[in-house]
């Protein structure tokens, strides 16, 4: 089954295109194509679509390949940008690659047009997996460090490694005072051998039910609190530490 693909390709000659869009079919692709030869026809085919790849001849008579390169990287867009073209030098292709090209391939020798295609069109798609993994992240990491309940992160061996600002309201203790820091400074003495215990269940994968407990602010004033403990596990799904969200519940 042919796989879809939308091409923008910045060319004057219109039997070049046709022969880019054959060979594209050929390798297997279900080809939609828009063929501009100006900077404002390319920049209203980017806003009136979404576009898989771009394939630039490197010179046409109003406009060029570095122009059209400069065009899809001011609108934000992250496209593999692939040019092909009978003309350009060694040092004008080294260049656009330093600027943000992704390929370059001679007309008239098609042989690596798919393949780089292909290839160009697998890092893409990392690329945005990648980014969409790290906005989870930072939207996930918003949220722990604005929620009101105490979120504390430690590895196996008890180093602390989160410390949000509902910890630090909490207990007194600044980020800066307890990360990196394996006292449980906010733990009373008499109640030091529940981290140990529940970092050993998650440590087993073992399920830890919430609990009710005392823990110690800076200044030594006992408070209860709910806590509720759940495994860290690495970007491979690892276990390689303990969360613990507190909850004051003195008001109850």
């Amino acid at each position: 089954m042919s796989k879809p693909l939308a091409v923008l390709v910045v060319e004057d000659s219109e039997d070049d295109t046709r022969l880019l869009e054959r060979e594209l079919r050929l390798g297997g692709y279900d080809v939609a194509r828009k063929r501009v030869e100006t900077a404002e026809a390319m920049r209203s085919a980017l806003r009136a679509r979404a576009w898989d790849l771009v394939i630039a001849d490197y010179t046409l008579p109003t406009f060029s390949a570095p122009a059209a390169l400069a065009v899809v990287q001011e609108s934000g867009l992250d496209l593999p940008f692939i040019i092909v073209s009978g003309t350009v030098g060694e040092k004008a292709a080294v260049e656009a690659m330093k600027a943000g090209a992704h390929d370059y391939l001679l007309k008239g020798s098609f042989a690596r047009l798919v393949p780089a295609v292909n290839r160009e069109l697998e890092h893409a798609s990392q690329r945005r997996a990648t980014r969409k993994a790290q906005e989870a992240h930072a939207q996930l990491a918003a949220i722990v460090e604005s929620s009101a309940d105490a979120i504390i992160g430690r590895n196996f061996d008890g180093t602390v490694t989160a410390w949000n600002a509902g910890a630090e309201k909490l207990y007194g203790y600044s980020a800066e005072e307890v990360l990196g820091r394996t006292m449980g400074l906010h733990v009373p003495a008499d109640r030091a051998g529940e981290i140990r215990s529940y970092v050993e269940k998650i440590r087993r994968k073992e399920i830890v039910d919430s609990f009710e407990t005392v823990r110690i602010r800076k200044d030594g004033t006992r408070i209860d609190v709910s806590l509720a403990v759940s495994p860290i596990r690495s970007g491979s799904g690892e276990v390689t530490g303990a969360s613990t969200i507190a909850r004051d519940i003195n008001g109850r």
